[in-house]
């Protein structure tokens, strides 16, 4: 009688332009209810099942504020900006009809779907793995139901190889190399190379490694100096600019490096065989050489040229530690040319590495971890590869290569591809500060505006005995970045960084190869970065990175799944602190895991989980804090979210017996204490 009443609905629409609105996040729970998270603001507003099904985790809406039932809640009314658009999801047949059930921890709803045109619905089993789009919301015009359509099949329920195609397919990257060519011809550069196949380069690498675009030869000098000839791969001997091979390696940006498989930017007939710097075989070159003085100090004689050069050593990360470290590596020895080329780049890199300690930045060593996959692509064992002698010779190589690269591009053209980092986010600078002071840290605030106070503020925070506080200050910090203007990397601690060591990796490298190529032969660039370059790269970077972790995650809910049940004993050190628990990495293997407040003490009134000081308190005494590691075990392997769910080993004690332990006792008799 009164549902189309239009005097009823315009007094309800006149209440509800009388109650307040706000504008946030939709936060959604396991229990069907959620929150609207305001922006830059602790606040948040409960949202009832009824008013969460109109909207999704993620959504950004405007709802009305009302009180109901003696508690303000949110009602949703209308959708800024729609979190879930392109998704992944698993088909799922309720009654016949088909459905979709998104790849999301908190989305559970299957969703309304159908198959787009040219896509046979029959071929679409329970469970199999799909690209669809969301085409209807119930915010949004009359729609009172979500719906979606199926864009395409990624693949079966049952693949073991789920993992990789469905991370590539979310993220939208390419899941095979570009095609090959027929043939591959090294185009007319106007370029003169030297013809260095006479001198001992040698390579260093993994046991493994196939594209090999970095070779090296070091002369040390009787006055303690040393002169590096750093030679690079040179893909753009092969690539036009604006050829179509050139136009997908833009467009692809990085090889991508997932666990167990890489799927490379350029043709592997290219990356593996032809720029390859393989021993004993000719190859074209760019390369820079320079001279570094006894105490680790870049001279200004840096000069680029075009090459031939013949590596007279492929050599391993692991052989040439070995060697070093203790003298010997088993089933290996180096000859004796060989053997002085080790030397030498071992001394030029002490002294660099020596030098940037002292007046920049260097990162305490973390090991890789490296996943073992069977041939049908079970996970078999991680390992943990620590960064050893090898590694840090050639990282002092190729960060003095990208330095030389950095001045001579600023020197003659005044743009590039460059890397750089601002230091603080200005935003967050105060805060920063306040931790600062309150730890004794003896910076003021305009020092660490410079690049060298904040250097000085990094080699400060490297020697104090624990992480905590420098974990708690990059939070504050700006992202790396990469643009066309030369500008400081602050994190590194060098006043100028642009990178063309990895061409047959990284597109931006291949820029500025070209650049470079421009000077040495006098002639104009063939290719200038425009704006939006640096946007380009760090769009792709930052998808590869996640595309690693989630395989990665995958990877380690297979490895783990029975560490639940074994109660397996892991080594964990903080990482993050949220008001709802801490995340942890753990240390034998990498494996990322969350704690939530309850598993550590399931008493609200005690525990205190502060993510702004990145602390968790039992009792207002400090149990945990960034840095700190301790003993856990698995408590939840959740395989359908890849996710691992930790609990600390230490137990704390009911609160009476804790206040007991912590009362003196007295001197009485045991006879009057009973």
């Amino acid at each position: 009688m009164f549902q189309d009443n239009p005097l009823l609905a315009q007094l309800k629409k006149q209440i509800q332009e009388t109650l307040p609105k706000k504008e946030g996040t939709i936060k959604a729970t396991d229990r069907g209810f959620g929150f609207l998270e305001i922006d830059n603001s602790k606040d948040s507003f409960f949202i009832p099942p009824n008013y969460m099904k109109n909207v999704m985790h993620g959504d950004r809406v405007i709802a009305v504020i009302r009180t109901e039932k003696e508690r303000e809640v949110a009602e949703p009314q209308e959708l800024v900006e729609q979190f879930m658009t392109r998704f992944i999801g698993r088909i799922k047949l309720i009654r016949d009809r088909l459905h979709v059930v998104p790849d999301h921890p908190q989305l559970k709803d299957a969703i309304k779907a159908r198959a787009m045109k040219g896509l046979n619905p029959e071929l679409l089993k329970e469970g199999d793995w799909v690209v669809a789009n969301m085409t209807r919301h119930p915010l949004v015009g009359d729609n009172k139901t979500f719906f979606c359509e199926v864009k395409e099949k990624i693949t079966d329920s049952n693949d073991k190889i789920a993992p990789w195609w469905v991370t590539l397919a979310r993220h939208n990257l390419p899941n095979a190399e570009p095609a090959p060519q027929d043939s591959w011809n090294m185009l007319e550069e106007g370029l003169e190379r030297r013809d260095l196949t006479a001198l001992p380069f040698i390579t260093i690498d993994g046991e493994s490694t196939k594209d090999m675009d970095d070779a090296l030869y070091t002369v040390a000098k009787e006055d303690g100096s040393f002169e590096l000839t750093v030679a690079i791969a040179d893909p753009t001997s092969y690539i036009e600019v604006g050829d179509q091979m050139d136009k997908e390696a833009r467009q692809r940006g990085f090889t991508i490096y997932l666990p167990g498989r890489n799927i490379p930017m350029l043709p592997r007939e290219l990356s593996d065989e032809l720029c390859s710097l393989m021993e004993g075989e000719k190859r074209p070159a760019l390369c820079c050489q320079v001279t570094i003085d006894k105490d680790g100090v870049i001279q200004d004689d840096i000069e680029f040229f075009a090459a031939w050069i013949q590596s007279q050593g492929r050599l391993s990360y692991d052989n040439v530690s070995d060697l070093l470290e203790h003298g010997n590596a088993e089933g290996w020895a180096p000859s004796e040319v060989i053997r002085q080329q080790i030397d030498a780049l071992h001394g030029f890199a002490n002294a660099r590495s020596d030098w940037r300690a002292n007046n920049a930045v260097v990162f305490p060593d973390r090991p890789d971890y490296r996943f073992e996959l069977s041939e049908d692509n079970d996970v078999v064992a991680i390992h943990t590869d620590p960064r050893r002698t090898a590694n840090r010779m050639i990282e002092e190589a190729m960060i003095t290569a990208n330095i030389c690269a950095g001045r001579v591009l600023q020197d003659k053209f005044g743009f590039g591809v460059y890397n750089y980092h601002n230091g603080f986010n200005p935003e967050k600078l105060d805060t920063a500060m306040e931790f600062l002071t309150e730890a004794g840290a003896p910076f003021e605030k305009e020092q660490l505006l410079s690049l060298d106070g904040f250097s000085a503020l990094r080699r400060w925070l490297n020697a104090q005995e624990t992480t905590y506080l420098d974990n708690r200050l990059r939070k504050f910090q700006a992202y790396s970045e990469v643009g066309n203007k030369p500008a400081p990397h602050y994190a590194m601690g060098l006043d100028v960084y642009a990178t063309w060591t990895s061409p047959i990796r990284k597109y931006g490298d291949m820029i500025n190869h070209r650049l470079l190529k421009a000077i040495i032969s006098g002639q104009e660039p063939s290719q200038i970065p425009d704006d939006e370059v640096g946007e380009e790269i760090a769009n792709h970077r930052r998808h590869h990175r996640m595309a690693e972790r989630d395989v990665a995650d995958w990877l380690y809910v297979r490895l783990l799944k029975d560490a639940v049940k074994e109660e397996t004993v892991f080594t964990a050190e903080v990482f993050d602190i949220n008001r709802a628990g801490m995340r942890v990495r753990l240390i034998e293997n990498g494996a990322a895991a969350f704690i939530p407040g309850p598993l550590i003490l399931d008493n609200k009134k005690r525990i205190e989980c502060n993510g702004d000081l990145g602390i968790i308190s039992i009792d207002n005494v400090r149990e945990f804090q960034l840095g700190d590691i301790f003993e856990v075990k698995l408590a939840e392997v959740r395989a359908a979210t890849r996710q691992l769910v930790a609990k600390p080993v230490k137990a704390f004690p009911p609160l009476v017996e804790a206040q007991q332990a912590d009362e003196p006792q007295s001197e009485q008799p045991a006879e009057e204490k009973a």
